[in-house]
């Protein structure tokens, strides 16, 4: 009997094994969804009918096992809850008839299984895992605001133990198939694709009357059950770490351990509905769909190019020349090098350019130390670095990344310098925070090729990139800079220009409007553990220090006086008072923290005499809003300027640059979160009640939205 579908490919080998090959073909990848459960079971249960058969092996016929759960579906905002909870409860009885079907299932992992693909190997009683470093197994749910709702949640801690567990489920570990050996997540390797399947089958022959460890009384929770002294301690253990780390901001941490307590206490088919009940729950949170919205669909859209113009060549940059090697010029060097490119690093120095360089090796030292890479391999990258102090040496580079200090005059003698030996038809990005890019293209003879191309720091870790499109910047050099921005494996939103741009503008609110109330009055430790507890990562005072008073200074002394605004001038007022004392930040080793140098940092006591503490001057909830209620705003107007170009680049951006929590859905859903009336409710409140309320002010297309019911996801430019 052989079965071929969209979905598997069935049949059964001289011997009486069947194999089930999961091949979606109309989809990129193995997905765990409603249609492929049902077909998957259907076919089981044919199985199990049949007494040819002596046992099931489960494999993949694509590069990996299976990926996960749909998210797609999942974040579909106009799912019923009762039927999406009926589905799954349906789902969890098919199982658990295959569970108990008295023929043995073996999972053949020979491919990455994730989430719901990792659940499909739960249901097996056997799993055997291709012993190779591409491979992850694990459970990320938590990481989108999710639970493992295909069984997971109440089957783990049988295998693994409760510490485990809770390790894999709360943290979305992805292991290594050695490490989830050891971890009891499955039980064999295999080295080759051949021996894989020689071992599944052999085990199937070996093991005809399997049964779950859930389902076996005389089976042992590694470590200890639940209510052994270790399971308590555990529990209560997790219990305030998850509140400690999650502030009550991400639910599905909570619901996770509610169904391990519960589901470790009753019957395996009692704990499978609980965990649906979570599952459904999770779902349906505005959190999950916002964190799935944003922090995946959002995601994935960019990296597959939402921002190109469409129509243009694609543009293929084999050699790029990066103009200035300090921290942010070595770091584009690095990922540019990482990801095959020729890079030609200039500075005004050999010697300046080779020290940039160096923050290449360091990074690969590193990498080597931890097994991560190999001395040849390091060596190769390094290779493809050619340092110089000659302006000639750039002029056959495809892309140009000039990243040398934020002063116009500086920029416009590199550009001029650049360009008399530059290909006329090579596209110039400048890496500039502030500065406007019509502003800096006077300086080039071809504005059409001038683009901004903001990275974040430091380059090798942060994902964004901020793409500025000038008033002449051709269709051409966007495309250009998408196709180098994906090149290198970064994500790209393009906005439009003026000074600040949005994420440089945006983010300076969290730290100037944290810096006002501490002005005010508000205690900085308050302030600061407020701002974490909020889901930011870390206080505005400490962010200010890492990006150093005395450049925040230096950007508004930058602005035009008729761009000083009164908020403006208040914030370098603020910043002045410490950087006259010499208090720069943490590049000096003191700003509003002090940085000892063998010891953590802690805030400069000092502060309560520049700005005294106003004992409960206001509330946590005050503070949180305003911290948060500013920064969406100012987005807003970002939106409804016409900087950014789409609700969606303004959540990612607001995410990826800042730290923006990913719970709210990013600065512009924000305004959805709170409520779209509450949040002109309070902004309106904080106009009247507040120092300098002009910052306050709503915009009239934001009242707009409100008063037709409007959700942010339906602004246009006809509000």
């Amino acid at each position: 009997m052989s079965i071929k579908n969209d979905f598997l490919e069935y049949d059964i080998d001289a011997a009486g094994i069947a194999t089930i090959t999961i091949n979606q073909v109309n989809e990129p990848t193995n997905l765990f969804s409603f249609d492929f459960i049902n077909t998957y079971t259907d076919i089981a249960q044919k199985a199990i009918a049949d007494g040819e058969v002596k046992g099931v092996v489960v494999t993949s016929g694509r590069r990996m096992f299976m990926a996960g759960g749909d998210l797609r579906l999942l974040a579909n905002p106009n799912m019923d809850a009762e039927v999406f909870l009926n589905g799954v409860l349906q789902i969890h009885h098919k199982i658990r008839a295959i569970e108990t079907g008295e023929k043995p299932f073996v999972a053949a992992i020979n491919g990455v299984a994730l989430g719901g693909g990792m659940e499909l190997c739960l249901t097996c009683h056997h799993r055997i895992a291709i012993n190779s470093h591409k491979i992850k197994l694990g459970f990320p749910e938590s990481k989108v605001g999710l639970l493992p709702g295909g069984g997971g949640t109440a089957k783990a801690p049988y295998l693994m133990g409760i510490q485990n567990a809770l390790m894999y489920l709360l943290r979305g570990t992805e292991a290594r198939p050695p490490k989830a050996l050891k971890d009891g997540l499955i039980d064999d390797l295999a080295e080759s694709e051949e021996e894989l399947l020689q071992k599944a089958k052999q085990w199937i022959l070996d093991n005809p009357n399997p049964v779950q460890p859930w389902d076996n009384k005389k089976h042992k929770i590694p470590g200890g059950a639940f209510w052994t002294p270790i399971g308590v301690q555990t529990i209560i253990g997790a219990v305030g770490n998850v509140t400690k780390m999650t502030h009550g901001n991400y639910p599905a941490q909570q619901y996770i351990l509610k169904v391990v307590h519960d589901g470790l206490q009753i019957p395996i088919d009692r704990a499978l509905e609980i965990e649906a009940r979570y599952f459904t729950k999770a779902v349906m949170s505005k959190e999950a769909k916002n964190i799935i919205r944003t922090g995946f669909l959002g995601i994935q859209s960019a990296k597959k190019g939402k921002a190109r113009p469409q129509g243009i060549p694609n543009y293929n940059v084999k050699k790029v020349g990066i103009l200035g090697a300090g921290m942010m010029g070595a770091g584009i060097a690095y990922v540019s090098a990482k990801a095959g490119m020729d890079v030609v690093l200039k500075d005004v120095s050999v010697e300046k350019a080779e020290f940039g360089k160096s923050y290449s090796k360091k990074i690969l030292d590193k990498a080597i130390s931890k097994n991560r890479s190999t001395p040849e391999k390091a060596e190769a990258l390094l290779s493809r670095i050619q340092t110089t102090d000659d302006p000639n040496a750039i002029a056959d580079c495809d892309y140009i990344v000039e990243a040398v200090f934020e002063d116009p005059n500086l920029k416009d003698k590199v550009t001029k310098e650049t360009e008399a030996v530059l290909g006329h038809d090579r596209i110039y990005g400048t890496n500039t925070s502030t500065i406007p890019i019509t502003e800096l293209a006077r300086s080039s003879n071809r504005p059409e090729n001038f683009i901004g191309i903001h990275f974040f720091s430091p380059v090798d870790k942060m994902p964004l990139v901020e793409i500025i499109v000038g008033e002449k910047t051709s269709d051409k050099a966007i495309a250009a800079t998408v196709d180098y921005t994906l090149a290198i494996k970064k994500i790209p939103i393009v906005v439009n220009d003026k000074r600040g741009f949005f994420t440089s503008r945006c983010f300076s609110t969290f730290c100037s409007e944290g810096s006002f109330l501490m002005e005010e009055g508000v205690n900085p430790i308050m302030l600061e553990n407020i701002a974490r507890k909020i889901g930011m990562p870390v206080g505005p005072l400490a962010v200010t220090d890492e990006v150093s008073l005395s450049l925040g200074m230096h950007v508004f002394e930058s602005f035009p006086e008729e761009m000083r605004t009164d908020d403006a001038k208040r914030f370098y007022t603020i910043e002045k008072k410490l950087v006259d004392i010499g208090r720069e930040g943490r590049k000096n080793g003191k700003g509003f923290y002090d940085y000892p140098e063998n010891g953590k940092k802690k805030l400069w006591s000092g502060l309560k005499d520049l700005f005294p503490v106003k004992k409960d001057i206001y509330s946590e909830e005050i503070i949180s809003k305003r911290l948060l209620h500013r920064q969406a705003l100012e987005s807003y107007r970002c939106l409804d300027e016409g900087v950014l170009r789409s609700v969606a680049d303004g959540d990612l951006g607001s995410v990826l640059a800042w730290g923006f929590p990913i719970y709210t859905g990013g600065a512009l859903s924000y305004i959805d979160y709170v409520g779209m009336q509450q949040f002109i409710s309070d902004c309106e409140d904080f106009q009247q009640r507040f120092e300098g309320g002009e910052r306050w002010i709503i915009p009239e297309s934001l009242k707009a939205l409100a008063k037709e019911g409007k959700s942010i996801h339906d602004f246009s430019t006809s509000y």
